[in-house]
C-alpha cells in the first residue's frame, strides 16, 4: 500500500532552515505545501522552485506576531487540505541588545511560534485521525542562557522547554510533538554572526537531518552532536563554573 503524502505547513519559510524545507518536502514528495514568510520575493523564489517539482504550493506572507491573520491562515490550510506536519520555525536574531531588539525577539521567537501551535492545536484536537505532528524550532542556544545572545537563547529556552512539556500533554489526542535545537547552520541569521561558529553546516543538510528524525518521531532533534553534549554539559554545571567557562569565549565583535 502506496503512504500517503503529508500536507506540510511551514513558517519562515522564505530562507534559512524553513525554506530548506519546504525545498527538501517539495524534492522528496508532499500533498500540499503551505509555506509563510515575511518577504514577497523570496517567498515567492521558494515557491517557484518547489513547483518544480509538480508540487501543489500555496504562499502567504505572514507575519506570526500577528495573532489573528497567523490563525485564519492556518485555518485555511486546513480547509484546503488537512495538514499533517506543520513547522513553527519563523525566528530572529536579536543581534545588538537594544530594547527594541529585545522585544522584537520575543514576539517572534516566542508569541510567533505560539500563534503557530495554539491554532494548529486545537485543528488537530477535533480530528481523529492520527497524521498530526507539530515541530518547533529551538536552538543548541537554547540549552543554556549565553551571554553572547541573552535574548535569543532565552526565546529558544521557552519554546524547547513548552516544546517538550507539550508531547506529552499531546500524546492523548494522537499529536506527535518535536522539538528542533540545531547548531549553526547557514541562514540570514548566521550571516550576521560575527562571532566563531563550530560545525557550521549547510540549510539542505539540516533539513534533512530534521525531516528524516520527525519521521521517526525523534521528541529532541539536536544536532550536531558534539554541539549538543557541549551545551547540555554547560546546562549541568554550577553557575560559577559555566560562568568561568564564558568569560573566556570569544565573543560577537
Amino acid at each position: 500500500m502506496t503512504k500517503k503524502k503529508p500536507n506540510v505547513l511551514i513558517t519562515g519559510a522564505s530562507s534559512g532552515i524553513g525554506e530548506a524545507l519546504a525545498r527538501h518536502y517539495a524534492i522528496t514528495g508532499v500533498g500540499t505545501l503551505f509555506i509563510s514568510g515575511r518577504n514577497r520575493e523570496r517567498l515567492e523564489t521558494v515557491k517557484t522552485a518547489c513547483e518544480r517539482y509538480n508540487v501543489k504550493v500555496y504562499a502567504e506572507v505572514i507575519d506570526v506576531t500577528d495573532r489573528q491573520n497567523t490563525a485564519a491562515w492556518i485555518k485555511k490550510c486546513e480547509e484546503i487540505a488537512p495538514l499533517n506536519i506543520v513547522y513553527a520555525d519563523a525566528g530572529v536574531a536579536t543581534l545588538e541588545e537594544t530594547p527594541e531588539n529585545i522585544y522584537n525577539t520575543f514576539y517572534t521567537n516566542v508569541i510567533g511560534v505560539l500563534n503557530t501551535l495554539i491554532p494548529a492545536v486545537e485543528i488537530f484536537k477535533n480530528r481523529r485521525d492520527k497524521h498530526k505532528t507539530l515541530v518547533i524550532t529551538s536552538s543548541i542556544a537554547g540549552y543554556h542562557g549565553l551571554p553572547s545572545c541573552p535574548s535569543y537563547s532565552a526565546s529558544k529556552a521557552c519554546v524547547k522547554a513548552y516544546g517538550e512539556a507539550l508531547r506529552s500533554e499531546l500524546r492523548q489526542f494522537s499529536i506527535q510533538v518535536n522539538v528542533i535545537c540545531p547548531g549553526f547552520v547557514k541562514s540570514r541569521i548566521t550571516d550576521q554572526n560575527t562571532c566563531p561558529m563550530p560545525f557550521f553546516m549547510s540549510a539542505e543538510k539540516a533539513a534533512k537531518i530534521i525531516a528524516e528524525k520527525v519521521e521517526e518521531n525523534v521528541g529532541l532533534i539536536a544536532f550536531p552532536w558534539p554541539m549538543r553534549f557541549a551545551a547540555w554539559f554547560m546546562s549541568i554545571l554550577p553557575n560559577c563554573v559555566s560562568d568561568f567557562v564564558y568569560t573566556r569565549l570569544p565573543h560577537k565583535v
